[in-house]
Formats: structure tokens, sequence, C-alpha cells
């Protein structure tokens, strides 16, 4: 059985449309949309735009310090931890016979 209404074949997709995943017009209208939907719900929960673009920044800073800080005391984990690993280590190795 042939079909009687065959589905021609879509035409290849331009490097535009391959990039913003649709038509440019669709995506316009869908960005459009979801920014209406988002905007109305901030504005219920009393989030304002520059509030978000501060604690963006502010995260982004305070994550940089605390993981910088991290590295800052590798050092002391080191020290701290080689305290009890070497001389742990050290017995180990003379006490085992091979």
């Amino acid at each position: 059985m042939s079909d009687p209404y065959p589905i021609p074949p879509r035409p290849p997709r331009t490097g535009v449309e391959r990039f913003l995943g649709g038509s440019p017009l669709g995506v316009i209208m869908r960005l459009i949309l979801l920014s209406l939907v988002v905007g109305f719900a901030m504005s219920v929960f009393g989030i304002e735009p520059q509030d978000v673009i501060d604690g963006t920044i502010n995260l982004v800073h305070d994550a940089m310090r605390d993981g910088f800080g991290v590295f800052r005391n590798l050092g002391a984990y080191v020290l701290t931890g080689a305290v009890l690993v070497v001389p742990i280590w050290l017995l180990i190795r003379l006490t085992r016979r091979h």
C-alpha cells in the first residue's frame, strides 16, 4: 500500500536555524512568551532584575574567595595529615617482612 498523501521531505535547515533551534521568528516568539511568564512570576515574588544580577556577581565572588582559600590552606592540610601518615607509613615499612 502506498501512502496517498506522501509527506514531502523537509528542506535542509540553514545555519541560523540550526544555531537557534528553529526558525528565527518562532524562536523569538517563544522567547518573548517565556520572558513574559518569567517576568510576571518575578514581579509576583518581588524579585528585581538588579537583585538577580547582584546575587549572581556575589555568588561568583564568594565562590572564588572560598575556592582560593582552600588552595591557600592546602599546604597546612598536607602538613597536618603528614604528621600522622608519614610515621604510620614508616612503621609499616619497617615492620613489614618480604
